[in-house]
């Protein structure tokens, strides 16, 4: 991906690459138009992922994670608060966010696409800034799949408001699609030619590839391997990572790599991928459970009944 940006430490993992460093700095090293799509799950805190709410939640002491109750019989997993952010730290967003996309929009092929997971609460804002950086907004992917989010009861007022709920249960998880610009002029078969880029892969069976998805709660074999508290299903990733790349060449960039699913998923259907995660603890999960993640036997491209016929 270029001298100076294998100069931080990093694995190759079958035909892909696993690099540890701050996305940022990765993405000012890179050529320019060297990305030929990103699929990727933001830490969307930034907040959340710093070393004190960490501890607070491996502690079980919640901080900014919200700890689920358990019922049935299970125990859920922390889940990020994100309409716990005040003011000052969605501006600290919204500037993370308006670099981050000139960086993305540097080191993406003309008609390259983005795919980033995002939640009803945050994307209203993060879209909007994408778009400010320079990408062009191409529509959203909705991932279907109850996500534990809302539905509460008022904090510390559950008794005396027994009836009534703070948000909605969350039961979708909304992916914005972006595309770079092509060059002016340019038509997209011109830019599939040229760049290998511009539009979208159709699936395995010949169908185009729809919006809505129809997803699982990450089975709890692939947590057990990589125990990560934003680790998403390899049936819907195996998805996004083949339709990445229109033309089945060309490398996906993960910026923000966590435990690795994104890359995981691209060994499994067969294209390259590079994930980038700053986080030590993090980096060396990814190691370990990448090899495993894409040995699992996962259906993926199969058309479920909301989609029929698309």
């Amino acid at each position: 991906m270029g001298e100076r940006a294998e100069s931080y430490p990093s694995e190759k993992i079958g035909e892909s690459e696993i690099v540890h460093a701050d996305c940022l700095e990765w993405f000012r090293l890179l050529p320019e138009n060297s990305v030929h799509a990103v699929v990727t799950d933001p830490p969307y805190g930034v907040k959340e992922y710093d070393s004190g709410q960490l501890e607070k939640r491996d502690n079980g002491n919640g901080g900014i994670w919200r700890i689920p109750p358990a019922f049935d019989g299970r125990m859920r997993s922390p889940l990020p608060r994100f309409t716990a952010l005040t003011q000052k730290e969605r501006e600290i967003l919204r500037c993370f966010f308006s670099e981050w996309a000139k960086s993305v929009c540097r080191a993406l092929r003309p008609g390259g696409h983005l795919f980033m997971a995002s939640n009803a609460f945050l994307s209203q804002i993060v879209f909007s800034v994408l778009v400010e950086g320079g990408l062009e907004f191409r529509g959203e992917v909705i991932r279907l799949v109850r996500t534990l989010r809302g539905g509460d009861r008022p904090k510390n007022a559950e008794t005396d408001f027994p009836n009534v709920t703070s948000l909605p249960r969350g039961c979708y998880e909304p992916w914005g699609l972006f595309r770079k610009p092509m060059l002016p002029g340019m038509k997209v078969s011109d830019c599939l030619k040229e760049f290998q880029t511009g539009g979208l892969r159709r699936t395995p069976d010949d169908r185009p590839f729809c919006d809505v998805i129809e997803s699982e709660r990450t089975p709890r074999e692939e947590r057990l391997i990589a125990p990560h508290p934003s680790l998403k299903p390899q049936s819907f990733l195996r998805r996004l990572v083949y339709v990445a790349l229109p033309l089945g060449e060309g490398v996906i960039a993960d910026p923000f790599m966590g435990s690795g699913s994104t890359i995981a998923a691209a060994e499994a259907v067969g294209v390259r991928a590079v994930g980038v995660e700053r986080h030590p603890d993090y980096y060396a999960m990814a190691c370990r459970a990448i090899p495993r993640l894409a040995a699992l036997h996962v259906s993926w491209f199969e058309e479920t009944s909301i989609l029929s016929p698309c």
